[in-house]
């Protein structure tokens, strides 16, 4: 891994191609955790049943960001919802339909797409979703708010849910090597992981607490929260750099919740 300048399109072809290849193996480590049917925001366990971030969503249309197999659409579906979904991978979207028929609920409208240039009409959706999905690989992170506001209609509202900025001044370990500071929280150069040739084939974007707001204002948000989940208690399960050693000690991740206001 390096830390080095990554655009808009090498970007999603590095995380299309990573994606397309880890997606079964993805599904199988964390699927059970992730449910078939349900809207997990983050690994410390919120749910949108309980948390209920987005409101009633009864009949309303409802566009899912970076859905990977599409578990929180088929939930936002079960929940009277009209769904659509997209995800940059078709390695991701093929779990989905195959989880589409486990389940027996089927998401009305997959779509391949990258979330900075979205395939839709203007002012389309009433709530827009996106949980880790998509807005921690862009790195045009400012457009990518751009695109969502133009596809939401006015007064939408738009919750996604990012690692916590925080975590990147630290090593990607869940045990005690990953609570040493390691880079400045200043250091908006990419994330990433190269080939034997050097070639990209994944990447993350870093961006501070500011920078997220000021890409939602700059679209047409207002900010209405911010969630920093605590870490539960009984809560056992490691994901990546996810665990309870750090997870009791800093926030992991972010859930952002604003409104569209033109």
């Amino acid at each position: 891994m390096e830390h080095r300048p990554a655009g808009p399109a090498e970007s999603a072809r590095a995380n299309r191609s990573w994606w397309d290849a880890e997606a079964p193996s993805y599904q199988r480590e964390h699927g059970d955790f992730l449910g078939d049917v349900d809207l997990l925001w983050c690994p410390e366990g919120v749910r949108e049943a309980e948390a209920r971030l987005l409101g009633d969503v009864q009949g309303r249309d409802v566009l899912e960001v970076g859905c990977g197999a599409a578990q929180g659409a088929r939930w936002l579906v079960t929940a009277g919802a009209r769904v659509t979904a997209f995800d940059v991978s078709a390695g991701q979207l093929a779990e989905a339909r195959r989880l589409d028929r486990r389940s027996g609920v089927t998401v009305p409208r997959l779509v391949q797409a990258d979330a900075q240039s979205l395939p839709f009409r203007d002012a389309v959706f009433d709530v827009v979703a996106s949980a880790f999905g998509a807005i921690p690989f862009v790195a045009d992170s400012a457009g990518t708010m751009r695109e969502l506001a133009r596809v939401l209609r006015p007064g939408g509202r738009l919750v996604f849910s990012v690692t916590h900025p925080v975590r990147w001044v630290f090593p990607d370990d869940p045990g005690p090597a990953g609570l040493t500071v390691q880079q400045s929280y200043f250091d908006r150069t990419p994330y990433v992981e190269v080939d034997a040739d050097g070639r990209a084939v994944y990447v993350e974007h870093h961006r501070t607490l500011g920078d997220r707001v000021r890409d939602l204002v700059g679209a047409g948000f207002v900010l209405r929260d911010v969630i920093e989940p605590e870490w539960p208690p009984g809560h056992a399960r490691e994901w990546g750099q996810w665990s309870p050693l750090r997870g009791h000690l800093l926030p992991g991740s972010m859930l952002v919740v604003a409104d569209l206001t033109r």
